[in-house]
């Protein structure tokens, strides 16, 4: 803007009086730009628009399986891997998606790709992540199988459990029991330690074996003790005492003839 002021002298002398833009404002006017791939410089999207992009239908194919996945069209391919993790099963970080010939980033806009309604995009498993599948599926099928032989175990010496608390109450009683029933018992009993140290394991069915393991010791040490006073058991002695009848009175017979 200008604006003239007289001196003191008389004359008038122009001074010009500029408005300059404050800062701020400048600030608030700044355009962000971004790089395209292909090296297009444009301005860059504001997350925030007024106005909503359009969706669109992008298909999907996942070797065999087709699928047809309604995204917007300024949507991420990570944000597409999101969707597609709930029809494929497969995980984002186990997805990559191929379009036009080229492996798409997480970051990569659809748009900028060149993806446009009823694309198709390639999907494949990440070949890292079914190894690493693989590998999980084997060692659940271990863990699996190690729960079963231990539960095997388990009720093998339950049974057994039954045959001590038996024996025990018969000691108890004062009644002895043939030596050789406890030995034979002992030795199941060691079988079943055999069983459960051939079991691998790791984790939480290392601490089932374990708990297995000093339980079937637990028996052990207790027939050990049985064995001991079962020896000391006097043996009860049936004795039968037979009572004695007098022999019946001869009768003497008269003959006539």
């Amino acid at each position: 803007m200008m604006k003239k002021k007289k001196s003191f002298n008389g004359k008038l002398r122009e001074s010009s009086t500029t408005t300059t833009t404050t800062s701020s404002t400048y600030k608030e006017e700044e355009i962000e730009w971004e790089m395209r791939p292909g090296g297009m410089l444009v301005q860059k999207r504001c997350e925030k628009s007024e106005v909503s992009a359009p969706t669109f239908r992008v298909r999907i194919a996942y070797g065999a399986f087709r699928y047809d996945i309604s995204i917007n069209s300024q949507a991420t391919f990570g944000e597409l891997k999101k969707l597609l993790a709930a029809e494929t099963g497969l995980q984002p970080g186990e997805q990559r998606l191929i379009f036009r010939g080229k492996e798409r980033e997480n970051s990569d806009y659809l748009d900028m790709c060149g993806v446009k309604d009823r694309s198709k995009v390639v999907l494949i498993e990440d070949p890292s992540s079914r190894e690493k599948r693989y590998i999980e599926m084997r060692r659940n099928a271990k863990i699996q199988s190690a729960h079963r032989a231990i539960s095997d175990v388990s009720l093998e010496v339950d049974k057994l459990a039954d045959q001590v608390s038996s024996i025990e109450k018969s000691i108890e009683n004062g009644t002895q029991v043939p030596e050789v029933q406890i030995t034979t018992l002992i030795e199941m009993f060691m079988r079943e330690a055999v069983k459960l140290d051939s079991i691998a394991t790791d984790g939480e069915v290392s601490v089932q074996k374990n708990l297995q393991s000093k339980r079937v010791q637990k028996f052990v040490e207790t027939l050990d003790v049985l064995k001991i006073k079962n020896a000391r058991v006097n043996p009860v002695v049936v004795t039968t005492k037979w009572e004695t009848f007098d022999p019946p009175a001869t009768t003497n017979w008269e003959f006539f003839d």
